[in-house]
């Protein structure tokens, strides 16, 4: 038997074939939630309510009506609403009736703030939301108080419930439940700011549903014009329920049927919210306080003065007159002596042509020929011309002056008539200066009852005064409680909020971090099926081959679009090199890839445990001075943003006092003089310096004119030395890191001549050869069974190592891993080179005790330097597993195979000499005993 729908549940089910519509009121507000779930939820909790009376006691819901302010044009007017909160989505809904279905619209609680004026009419309060600000009217400042802090209290108990962050003892799972007990603790949580406002049980909550929605003075005020289809589907609804159920209402009006619980409606306090409200309306009228009158001060001042006043008007009338008729009697003078100047001037210039005339005049009577005569004739008539034209230009001019002239005089006449102006109301203010100080004295002749009149009324005008200032500060007092316990809040909120992000940040890191490992186990997977692959199947060969090619199929910019990437692989790091090198050989760009996986992957892993501690401790040194500290802070490598700060101040350490300033000027300045024998050969090495690196590709880069000029200038430095093929990545090392090529120059000359040993670069490279010597030393001490196992296949390492040494492993690490073997190169010297030497074959001891074959050893000792991917790992072998030795036994090994070398060397020269001696006398010999062609005919 089907069973019949209640009345209650018609709420749910709106109008038939109509879909609940998200509306929004008359101001444009959140749309109110259309889904039935949202809009109906106060609803049928009420219905089932009445319905299941047995049924467990419903939860508290905060609702009441409150006047909304609209907009309708120009024109703004308050609507009365039936507001109610959502306890779903931390909303607050509202309806022009608590009959109504179908909500006008709706406030989003969860991102809003509150906030009640002082200023504005008692009861009004603000919702302000990120879209849209609400303003609202309660009928008291209690029912105001009280709405603001539940929906304060609503909006952190669903903050707390979305973030699963708890809320003290209380579980999220009890927040909604138990609303006594949440309701302490939010008190306990908000530090005493704001205390608890007693519920008005009067104006809100379940019993206010059953008065009669507040009518206004216009019958159509309250209707919403924006939103006229909910208007017809509420009128509908209300009516159809009237006619059907006439006994019982099941809508959100059918709480008059509700049973009432005086225990509940008299301690409804719910849990906090936020809310959101519209522009502020500020309707209180100003009180103006009456005029104050301080006229007896006012005319004892005027009456002890005015006998002096028209004296010294009279007087201060008169001077200025004086004045100015002298000051024109100086100008009218000034005028006639630059007239008499200008008259002397001009007899001057006619006495000169005056006697002009004359000389030429005797000229032309002494004048011999008529020749003569008539080219002085012509001179007097060019001279007439050329006055004839002065003359011209002289009555233009007096033409432009008498212009100049007539409307200067229109100009002083407008001056004269607005000085008479301005003199007619200056008589005017003192006619009614004049007539305000008897007024004053007429004043002050009144009957003293009469002042003490004013001052009483003055004095309870001044009470009244002080009385509305007192209640202004205890709203402002309040006001500022609430927006305190608001305050301390949303400040909980963002805390709260930054600490999970920072948790999940972590977690991604490490994710991603795993992932990066699975792919290079992945690629390393296809790497050896690839070697494998001629034990394979023809379709299984070509199915490793696909994928193979489909990994090496990387694109940065993919990469980098992704949703969330902490730390991309991109195609180039922060100093220019290639994270993945363009091998041609496949094999090697597979290992080149699983390379960069590698690196990434720690990266990831260590950024949160090792690189920020560092990086605060990097920032927290402001001086730098040798320390124990400093040194274990440069092993563990130096951030980028301090890495040239630290090389410059290694740097000056050893060369600040040796040179003059302008050194590096003066070497550049002999270099353009003259040409150095290693010009040619630095320009032959300048394109094969970094090829991996994009700073030193193009010629067009401006580092490679940077790089020329230092290695000049250092050509020129050390003449000994000139230039040796790997100074120039020395030098393009120190030019990345430095940037300034003089910096860079003062670092090649650091390595050179201070951390490396004497002839390191010379052309015999002597001493490059003895650390050889010396490395094979201390590697059949630290890695025996390495030792021997390059023994047993005869492979000399010094063929791969002697490249490490002279150059500082540059071109055989990444980027990442070289530049922290550079920090503490450059702090500590040759040393470092031969324990990261060392860390490194046992970093790969076992991969190349699994090769038996010595051309297969050979062609992975080229590459396996670039596939250490773990920097941190590598650098505690260095300085921690391998039992590191000090210097001094670096020095005694050294001085001991330099001297070996040294004999071997000579006893090599002398068989060299001795082997050109016989070659020589062998040579004389057959020449002694060849005969010639005549002494054969002979």
């Amino acid at each position: 038997m089907e069973r019949r729908p209640e009345s209650g549940e018609c709420l749910l089910a709106g109008i038939p074939g109509k879909p609940l519509e998200s509306n929004s009121d008359d101001d444009n507000g959140n749309a109110g939630s259309a889904k039935e779930r949202a809009v109906s939820s106060p609803h049928r909790d009420l219905g089932n309510a009445q319905l299941n009376p047995s049924r467990e006691e419903p939860r508290k819901k905060l609702c009441g009506y409150l006047n909304k302010l609209g907009v309708k044009g120009p024109i703004k007017a308050w609507k009365s609403r039936w507001f109610f909160y959502d306890e779903n989505k931390c909303h607050l809904l509202y309806c022009r009736t608590a009959q109504d279905v179908n909500p006008l619209g709706s406030i989003d609680l969860s991102s809003a703030s509150f906030d009640c004026q002082v200023e504005a009419d008692e009861g009004v309060f603000e919702i302000r939301t990120p879209s849209k600000v609400f303003i609202l009217k309660a009928v008291s400042r209690q029912a105001m108080m009280y709405w603001l802090q539940q929906l304060q209290m609503k909006r952190w108990a669903f903050c707390n419930t979305l973030t699963g962050l708890p809320v003290d003892s209380i579980t999220v799972a009890a927040l909604p439940a138990n609303d006594s007990l949440l309701n302490e603790i939010i008190h306990t949580e908000g530090e005493g700011f704001f205390p608890p406002v007693k519920t008005p049980t009067d104006v809100v909550g379940l019993k206010a549903a059953s008065l009669p929605a507040p009518q206004l003075p216009a019958a159509l005020q309250n209707i919403s014009l924006k939103h006229p289809w909910t208007e017809i589907q509420n009128t509908i609804y209300n009516i159809c329920g009237s006619r059907q159920l006439p006994g019982n209402g099941r809508s959100i009006s059918g709480v008059e049927g509700f049973p009432e619980h005086p225990g509940t409606l008299a301690a409804e306090q719910e849990v906090e919210g936020e809310a959101e409200c519209p522009v502020r309306e500020k309707a209180r009228e100003d009180t103006q306080a009456g005029p104050r009158s301080h006229w007896p001060r006012k005319g004892k001042w005027l009456n002890s003065g005015f006998p002096a006043f028209a004296e010294g008007l009279a007087r201060e009338r008169s001077s200025p007159d004086k004045v100015a008729v002298l000051q024109q009697q100086v100008l009218a003078l000034t005028e006639e002596i630059k007239s008499q100047k200008e008259l002397v001037t001009l007899l001057h210039k006619a006495l000169e042509a005056a006697q002009q005339e004359k000389r030429a005049s005797s000229r032309y009577l002494a004048a011999a020929e008529d020749k003569d005569r008539l080219e002085l004739v012509r001179h007097k008539v060019r001279q007439i011309v050329e006055l004839s034209n002065r003359v011209e230009a002289l009555e233009t001019d007096k033409k432009e002056l008498e212009q100049s002239l007539a409307l200067r005089d229109n100009r002083v006449e407008e001056l004269q008539k607005h000085v008479q102006l301005l003199m007619e109301k200056n008589y005017a203010k003192q006619q009614v200066i004049l007539k305000l100080t008897e007024q004053v004295v007429l004043d002050l002749s009144e009957p003293a009852q009469e002042a003490d009149a004013v001052a009483a009324d003055t004095l309870h005008k001044q009470q009244e005064e002080i009385e509305h200032l007192k209640d202004d500060l205890d709203a402002y007092r309040t006001q500022n409680q609430f927006l305190n316990s608001e305050i301390h809040q949303v400040t909980k909120l963002w805390r709260s909020v930054a600490e999970k992000e920072k948790v999940l940040l972590m977690k991604c890191a490490r994710l991603q971090a795993r992932s990066c490992q699975v792919e290079s186990k992945y690629l390393m997977l296809l790497r050896r099926l690839q070697e494998a692959s001629p034990g394979l199947a023809s379709s299984d060969a070509e199915l490793v081959k696909s994928l193979i090619q489909e990994a090496l199929q990387w694109d940065a910019k993919e990469e980098a679009a992704e949703a969330l990437q902490l730390n991309p692989v991109r195609e180039y790091d922060d100093y220019g090199f290639m994270t993945i090198p363009k091998y041609e050989v496949e094999d090697w760009k597979l290992l080149a890839k699983i390379q960069a996986l590698e690196i990434k992957s720690n990266n990831l892993l260590s950024h949160m445990v090792v690189e920020k501690p560092l990086r605060e401790r990097w920032a927290g040194m402001a001086e730098l001075s040798p320390s124990a500290e400093l040194k274990g802070l440069i092993r563990c490598g130096v951030p980028m943003e301090h890495r040239q700060r630290v090389w410059k101040w290694i740097v000056s350490q050893h060369l600040s006092h040796h040179h003059p300033a302008n050194h590096y000027e003066s070497l550049l300045q002999q270099g353009k003089r003259t040409e150095h024998p290693a010009f040619r050969q630095i320009e032959l090495d300048l394109p094969r310096t970094l090829t991996n690196n994009r700073h030193f590709t193009s010629p067009t880069s401006q580092l490679v004119p940077k790089l020329r000029r230092v290695l000049l200038a250092f050509s020129w430095q050390n003449p000994a030395i000139g230039y040796c093929q790997g100074l120039n990545r020395l030098a393009a090392i120190a030019l990345l890191v430095l940037e300034e090529e003089e910096s860079a120059f003062w670092c090649l000359v650091h390595i050179v001549e201070n951390l490396m040993p004497a002839d390191y670069y010379s052309d015999t490279l002597i001493a490059s050869q003895v650390d050889q010597r010396v490395f094979k030393d201390f590697l059949s001490e630290k890695l025996p069974r390495l030792t021997a196992h390059f023994e047993q296949h005869r492979i000399d390492v010094s063929l791969i190592t002697f490249n490490w040494f002279l150059v500082a492993f540059v071109d055989s690490l990444v980027s990442d891993i070289l530049f922290r073997v550079w920090d503490a190169f450059l702090y500590e010297g040759t040393k470092v080179i031969f324990r990261y030497a060392l860390a490194i074959f046992k970093y790969n001891e076992e991969e190349i005790l699994r090769i038996h074959d010595s051309l297969e050893v050979y062609q992975y000792l080229r590459f396996f330097t670039h596939m250490i991917g773990d920097g941190r790992k590598l650098m505690s072998i260095a300085f921690s597993d391998m039992n590191p030795f000090p210097m001094k036994v670096l020095r005694n090994r050294r001085a001991t195979h330099r001297a070996e070398l040294e004999a071997e060397l000579s006893e090599l020269e002398r068989i060299k000499a001795q082997y050109v001696k016989e070659q020589a006398e062998q040579v004389t010999w057959h020449l002694d005993g060849a005969v010639s062609e005549e002494e054969e005919e002979m």
